[in-house]
Formats: C-alpha cells, sequence, structure tokens
C-alpha cells in the first residue's frame, strides 16, 4: 500500500486519470455482467465496444475534469472540518455534478452516431443528479476516490441507460 501512495504522490495526474478510467470502465464491464446474468440471453456478450467508448467518455473528460477540479477546489478551500467539506460538497454537486452527469449522456451518445446526441441527457439528467462526500479522502487520492465512487455511480448509469435504450428498441 506504501508503494500505491509513493505512485500517487509521485504521479499524481496520471496516476489519478489512470485509476479514474479505469474505474469508469470497469462499472460498464460490472454493469454489462450483471444485465448479461440476469437476463440469461443465449448467445448475448458483453459488448466491449460500449466499454471503450465509455472509457473513453471517463479517460477524455471525467478523469481530467475531476482531477482538475478537486484539485481547485482544495486550493481555494483548503483542509476539512464540516464547513469546508460542505462548500466542498455543495459546489461539487451545483457545478461539477451536472457537468459529468452531462457529459457522461451526450458524451457517449456522440460516442455512438445517435441522431440526437442530448436525448439521453434530455431524458435522464434529472434522474442522475445525486450527492457525494469528500470528508474521508486526503486531497491527492480525491480524483480516483471520485473514480470508485463513480465505479458505482456509473454501473447504475450504464444500466439505467441501457434499460431504457432497450425499452424503447422494442416498442
Amino acid at each position: 500500500m506504501n508503494r500505491l501512495w509513493t505512485l500517487f504522490r509521485s504521479y499524481p495526474y496520471i496516476s489519478n486519470v489512470v485509476g479514474y478510467t479505469t474505474l469508469f470502465a470497469s462499472a460498464d464491464l460490472i454493469q454489462q455482467s450483471v444485465l448479461v446474468s440476469v437476463k440469461s440471453i443465449p448467445n448475448h456478450s458483453i459488448d466491449l465496444a460500449q466499454t471503450a467508448r465509455v472509457a473513453l467518455v471517463g479517460f477524455f473528460f471525467h478523469s481530467n475534469f475531476n482531477y482538475h477540479w478537486l484539485r481547485a477546489l482544495e486550493r481555494m478551500f483548503p483542509g476539512g472540518g464540516a464547513k469546508r467539506i460542505s462548500l466542498k460538497v455543495l459546489l461539487d454537486q451545483l457545478i461539477a455534478a451536472p457537468a459529468t452527469i452531462s457529459a457522461f449522456y451526450i458524451g457517449l451518445s456522440t460516442l455512438e452516431g445517435k441522431e440526437d446526441p442530448f436525448a439521453d441527457w434530455k431524458n435522464k439528467f434529472w434522474a442522475s443528479y445525486k450527492a457525494v462526500n469528500f470528508s474521508l479522502v486526503p486531497p491527492v487520492a480525491r480524483t480516483v476516490f471520485a473514480g470508485g465512487i463513480a465505479l458505482g455511480w456509473t454501473i447504475f448509469l450504464c444500466h439505467f441507460r441501457q434499460q431504457k435504450t432497450e425499452s424503447h428498441t422494442h416498442t
């Protein structure tokens, strides 16, 4: 574990971006695995192209945005304590959450070549808007922590998106 912290301290940007992207792609794989096992559809397999699209959105937007956003929050409002953490969470929810949720839906729709890349966003944005708390995580690891939260959150988003997409394609 000590080597991991050394890596984060020595290369915080690279380790956070790679860690976040890995968690983002893993979330999609987990969501698809659960979907495949629950539906028990013969000859249905994991869509690696979908996972690659999720990884691309995670790499090019989410990991970079979160890394710089969380560093900026820490610089503007250093330290912990209930007031500081509450302010960071409030700002995160008012500014970053809408940006990252929007980038997820619009980015994936764009990569899929959808005619209206804003359709998923219009239908799912408000249902996806949730809170995250960073109070127990040191600033150097917050991007990957957000990625860990995003792992569960992205599993939900991928499932929610797939569920809605499938129901529209079967009607």
